[in-house]
C-alpha cells in the first residue's frame, strides 16, 4: 500500500485556501493590478501547487493560507522583475552593453514621446502623400560625416550583413587576419560573411597586414575589401597595418568597393576627454572609404541602430534591397536619432547627451559629487556598521569600444567587517531601486560617473543602509 499522508498533514492539505478564495484576497493588491487576471491567477494556482508539494515533503507550515499569499506575492514579484527595469549604474561603465549602452537624452526622450502617438513616419506634410522614412535622420548623418548619402537600419550587425549581402554575396570579401574580430554577444565577422554569402579571403597576420598583402589576392571574384575596427581590443608592439587612404586607392583600381565598419560611432573628436583611439566617422569618409557602417548607441550616444554612410549610388542599391525593409528601424528609434543628431547639428552635444557629458565630466567634478552623497549618507551607513571612503579610481567606455581609454574619477567604497563585498553588491541590486555596483579589492565601488542624478542615488543607498 502507498504511504497515506499523516493526519496533520491532511489537515494542512485541508486548509488550503481554493484558487477564487486566494484571488479574492489578493485582488486588491497593486501586484494583481499590475499583471491582470489571467496571468495572476495563473500565479496563484502555481503557490497552491507549491504550498501542497512543500507540505506532502514534510515541511510544517502552520498557516496554508498565509503560506499561499506570501509565495503568492514572492512569484508575483519576481515576475515583474524579470522585465526591463530602471536602474541606476554605478559601475563607471559609460556604455554598459547589460544595461543598455547609451541613455538617451531629455530630447531624444520627447521625441519618443512624440512619435508614440500619429506621426510623420513616412507622410510628407506639404505634398499630403507618401513620405521618405526617416528623411531629417539620413540627411544630418551625410551632413555630419561628410558623406554624399545615408542609411539606417537596427543595429551596426544588420548594417554589415546589409552591405555584404547586398554587394559581395558569392564573391570574395577580402579582410586582414588582424580584422577577424568578436564583438560581444558572440558577434564574429567571418560568421557574418558566411552568413551573407560572401567569400572571405584572409590576409596578412593576426599583427601585420601590408597594402602588398591586399594586392595579392585581388581577382576577379573580388567584390569588396573589408576594415574592420578592432573595437574592443588593440595590438599593440609589431604592428602593420595598411593605411585607409591606400586602401581606397587599391580598390578603386579594381573596381571594387572599400566598406570600413568602425563600430563607435563618433561624430566629434573626443581626445580632450581621454579617448584618444577612436577614429571618427568624418575621417574615414574623408579618406575616400566608399561604405562605412557605425552604431547608433556606443559614442555616437543614441538608441540602438546600425548607420550606413557612403556614396550615394552605392546607398541607393542598399534602399532599395528588400532585405533593407526587414532591417529598418521602427519609428520610436528614428525619432530618437534624429534627435540625438540634431544634438550634433547645433553643436551642443556635450551639454546635452549623456554619453558625452559624462565622457567630458573631470575627475574633481565627480569627486565633489561624491562628498555629497557620503555626507547625505554617513550616518545611516555609520549606524549600520558599514564603513564609507573616497578612493581614486577610472572609469571606461565599455561597449566595446576605446578599450585603452582610462578616465580618472573618484569611487565611493563600501566595506563592513561581517558582510562580504558580494552580499552587499547583491542587496544593492535587490533594492527596490536597483543600484548596480563594482567589486574592487573585495570593496563595494560607486562610481559617480554614470549617474547624473545624485538624489536617486542618496535615495537608494538611504534605503540600502536602513534594512
Amino acid at each position: 500500500m502507498k504511504n497515506r499522508p499523516s493526519p496533520e498533514k491532511n489537515a494542512a492539505l485541508r486548509s488550503l485556501p481554493s484558487v477564487d478564495e486566494c484571488f479574492q484576497t489578493l485582488a486588491g493588491t497593486k501586484l494583481s493590478a499590475r499583471l491582470g487576471k489571467r496571468r495572476f491567477t495563473d500565479i496563484i494556482r502555481q503557490a497552491i501547487a507549491d504550498t501542497r508539494r512543500s507540505i506532502l515533503a514534510g515541511e510544517t507550515i502552520a498557516d496554508a493560507s498565509h503560506a499561499v499569499e506570501a509565495r503568492v506575492l514572492s512569484l508575483a514579484e519576481a515576475s515583474l522583475a524579470r522585465g526591463l527595469r530602471k536602474v541606476l549604474n554605478a559601475t563607471g561603465v559609460i556604455l554598459h552593453t547589460n544595461l543598455g549602452r547609451a541613455p538617451l537624452s531629455e530630447e531624444a526622450l520627447e521625441a519618443i514621446e512624440n512619435a508614440a502617438a500619429y506621426c510623420t513616419l513616412e507622410y510628407d506634410l506639404n505634398t499630403g502623400g507618401r513620405g521618405v522614412r526617416a528623411p531629417l535622420a539620413e540627411k544630418l548623418l551625410a551632413d555630419l560625416t561628410g558623406a554624399e548619402d545615408a542609411v539606417v537600419v537596427n543595429n551596426c550587425a544588420a548594417a554589415a550583413y546589409l552591405v555584404l549581402k547586398t554587394f559581395a554575396a558569392g564573391r570574395d570579401v577580402i579582410v586582414s587576419r588582424g580584422e577577424l574580430v568578436e564583438i560581444g554577444g558572440d558577434f564574429r565577422v567571418p560568421e557574418i560573411l558566411a552568413e551573407s554569402g560572401a567569400a572571405m579571403r584572409e590576409v596578412g597576420t593576426t599583427n601585420r597586414t601590408s597594402l602588398e598583402d591586399y594586392d595579392a589576392v585581388l581577382g576577379p571574384s573580388a567584390a569588396m575589401i573589408l576594415r574592420v575596427h578592432p573595437s574592443n581590443y588593440r595590438v599593440v608592439g609589431f604592428t602593420e597595418q595598411a593605411a585607409l587612404p591606400e586602401l581606397v586607392e587599391l580598390a578603386e583600381k579594381n573596381n571594387i568597393i572599400l566598406f570600413e565598419d568602425i563600430g563607435s560611432g563618433v561624430l566629434i573628436e573626443l581626445s580632450n576627454f581621454g579617448v584618444k583611439d577612436e577614429p571618427t566617422v568624418r575621417d574615414s569618409v574623408a579618406a575616400g572609404a566608399h561604405l562605412v557602417a557605425f552604431s547608433g548607441d556606443k559614442l555616437l550616444g543614441g538608441p540602438q541602430a546600425g548607420v550606413i554612410v557612403g556614396k550615394e549610388g552605392l546607398i541607393a542599391r542598399l534602399r532599395r534591397d528588400p532585405l533593407y525593409r526587414a532591417l529598418r528601424p521602427d519609428k520610436l528609434i528614428s525619432a530618437a536619432l534624429e534627435a540625438t543628431l540634431l544634438a550634433y547639428a547645433r553643436e551642443t552635444a556635450e551639454g546635452e547627451l549623456p554619453v558625452i557629458r559624462m565622457l567630458a565630466e573631470t575627475a574633481a567634478s565627480i569627486r565633489e559629487r561624491a562628498a555629497m552623497v557620503v555626507e547625505a549618507t554617513a550616518e545611516a551607513f555609520e549606524e549600520a556598521g558599514f564603513r564609507v571612503e573616497l578612493r581614486d579610481g577610472f572609469s571606461t567606455t565599455g561597449g566595446g569600444t576605446a578599450p585603452l581609454a582610462k578616465l580618472e574619477t573618484c569611487l565611493i567604497a563600501i566595506t563592513h567587517p561581517e558582510i562580504s563585498a558580494d552580499t552587499i553588491a547583491a542587496r544593492l541590486r535587490l533594492g527596490t531601486t536597483p543600484v548596480i555596483a563594482r567589486i574592487e579589492e573585495n570593496t563595494v565601488c560607486i562610481d559617480l560617473r554614470t549617474i547624473e542624478n545624485a538624489g536617486e542615488l542618496i535615495a537608494a543607498l538611504l534605503a540600502f543602509a536602513s534594512n
